[in-house]
């Protein structure tokens, strides 16, 4: 009887994997429009009294995303206020979306990894999360891989899909 070799645990192949990045801690989407007037039109006063009064230390160590619900015409001093208020409880703060934050907070992990680990060596950029890894993430991390590995290939060792190979 023949026995079953891995023959991808046996061979040089490195798993880049975006997720074991993934920075643990809450998300948060912050919606503008609860305080405003029926939810479109902003009258300084009101917003401003509005935002002394919320419980701002619920977002201790949040990551907070600022965004709109509705078709409202926001100023950008708005989304900059509530930020000062947040800025003392929250881990990080962005405009957008929760897309957005995770986003930003790939862009600030992404430059702090090493790569030279990566060097000369054919590597799989793991395509299957179970986190939300944005899009951009990916494009910004084959970037920085490029310079280092042999091969990159995206997805699993099981069906990975060829991107570049280092020229001889």
């Amino acid at each position: 009887m023949n026995e079953i070799i891995n023959k991808v645990a046996n061979s040089n192949l490195q798993v880049f994997d975006l997720e074991e990045y993934y920075p643990s801690g809450i998300r948060t989407q912050i919606d503008i429009s609860k305080w405003l007037l029926e939810d479109y039109i902003l009258k300084e006063i009101f917003f401003r009294e509005t935002l002394k009064t919320h419980d701002w230390k619920q977002y201790e160590n949040h990551f907070v995303a600022i965004y709109c619900a509705t078709d409202a015409i926001i100023p950008t001093w708005a989304s900059i206020l509530v930020t000062v208020y947040l800025a003392p409880y929250a881990k990080k703060v962005v405009a957008g979306t929760l897309y957005d934050l995770e986003t930003a907070l790939y862009f600030e992990i992404i430059p702090t990894i090493d790569y030279s680990k990566f060097q000369d060596k054919p590597v799989i950029l793991k395509g299957c999360s179970k986190k939300p890894v944005p899009q951009s993430a990916y494009i910004m991390a084959v970037q920085k891989l490029q310079p280092f590995a042999k091969s990159i290939m995206y997805g699993e060792a099981c069906s990975a899909v060829p991107l570049f190979k280092k020229s001889k």
